[in-house]
């Protein structure tokens, strides 16, 4: 079976998450004065190809290293939506089923296309990328509990739109006014201002890490490599996602892959 990379470079050029600290590196041995190389890193858990545990937004919720490994390999989906997805689109389950059957349990993962806008795309474009990407239609929260997913993930820097997000709330409110353009954009594209407020209503910020992290359906970020590979497109696939074993861990930098070959019936 071929093997798919689905993750995103990560290193100091990577775009982080708003208000979170950058991806810092720096060599502390070099092979001339000490003998061998070696790096330090200072990052946060949020950019570059990651999982989010529960822990993430639950105060006793499962962290990285309490995640059952049969949850994180195994037959699942990749599905792609990116003839619909354009600048602050919604996906939704009904797009999901037209194009693949998703069974209980699979691994979800859904390509928008939107990775093309990442720092190595061929379209790189940093606030494109962050400010106006696709996510998830309120719909999609029931749907995925009632498929008994444990572990989505999407081509984009959140599983969660961005005007449920501070990137369309308050992200550079007095200052930059990233969000007013946002929200304007936002109006724009769905009717108004009534539109989008019934849309995203308050209590529906960070809609999917609220509403399903406590149910352990947890979700992986910023996918891309071979994701858009014709061949793995709205088929059943082998699907692994392999955070390091952080013992506490809230979020895990993450290696994702998948094999093109159906999961054995007998494990």
């Amino acid at each position: 079976m071929k093997t798919y990379d689905l993750s995103q470079p990560l290193n100091e050029q990577a775009p982080f998450w708003p208000y979170y600290p950058p991806f810092e590196v720096k060599y502390i041995k070099r092979k001339a004065e000490h003998g061998v190389n070696a790096q330090y890193i200072q990052t946060s858990n949020h950019m570059g190809t990651h999982l989010d545990a529960p822990r993430h937004f639950v105060t006793n919720g499962m962290t990285i290293d309490q995640i059952p490994m049969n949850w994180l390999c195994g037959p699942g989906v990749i599905v792609n939506l990116s003839d619909e997805m354009d600048e602050l689109g919604l996906y939704t389950p009904e797009m999901i089923e037209s194009r693949v059957e998703v069974k209980k349990g699979d691994i979800l993962l859904l390509h928008t296309g939107w990775h093309r806008h990442a720092q190595w795309g061929d379209q790189a474009d940093e606030e494109k990328y962050i400010h106006m990407h696709p996510g998830a239609h309120p719909d999609m929260v029931q749907w995925l509990l009632d498929k008994e997913i444990h572990i989505w993930g999407v081509d984009v820097v959140s599983t969660d739109h961005p005007m449920d997000l501070p990137i369309g709330r308050f992200l550079g409110k007095g200052m930059h006014g990233h969000c007013d353009r946002v929200r304007a954009a936002a109006e724009k594209k769905f009717g108004g201002p009534e539109a989008v407020a019934r849309l995203f209503p308050d209590e529906d910020y960070q809609l999917t890490h609220n509403k399903l992290f406590g149910h352990n359906c947890m979700h992986i970020e910023n996918l891309g490599g071979e994701i858009s590979a014709p061949e793995l497109q709205n088929r059943r696939l082998i699907i692994g996602c392999f955070p390091w074993k952080f013992q506490g861990g809230e979020a895990a930098f993450a290696r994702v892959v998948a094999w093109d070959g159906e999961w054995p019936k007998d494990i």
